[in-house]
């Protein structure tokens, strides 16, 4: 990825010294990291917000809305896998590291893999 914002659900207080957080929607903020020419340019957070179980599209239309491109995450559902495909961001996985920096630059690099309809999860915290 040369260019766009990535977000990354993420523990505690964020930022790319956190780590990721296990199940995305219930995540404490989510991790912007804005990337230019393929170098990290800024990085910023934003708090989640709350919803219930099955209201999975309101992370979806709060990244949209904060214009993210990409998503990175240990396991999603398919429900806001669909979202996410919809509003035009690219989910992509790894499920072997919980530091984010790490997997950012692994993103920038090309080297993790878009995640498929059949990797998804059942939800609700898995």
């Amino acid at each position: 990825m040369r260019n766009g914002r990535i977000a990354v659900p993420s523990n505690g207080s964020g930022g790319l010294e956190a780590t990721r957080s296990g199940h995305f929607g219930h995540c404490d903020v989510f991790t912007f990291v804005d990337v230019e020419n393929g170098q990290i340019k800024k990085v910023s957070t934003v708090q989640n917000q709350e919803h219930v179980q099955g209201g999975c599209m309101v992370p979806v239309n709060m990244l949209a809305s904060h214009n993210v491109n990409a998503l990175v995450v240990g396991g999603i559902g398919m429900r806001p896998l669909m979202g996410f495909k919809q509003a035009g961001i690219d989910v992509y996985h790894d499920s072997n590291r919980p530091e984010i920096k790490p997997v950012v630059e692994d993103l920038i690099a090309g080297r993790l893999p878009k995640i498929t309809d059949d990797q998804v999860c059942g939800g609700g915290g898995g």
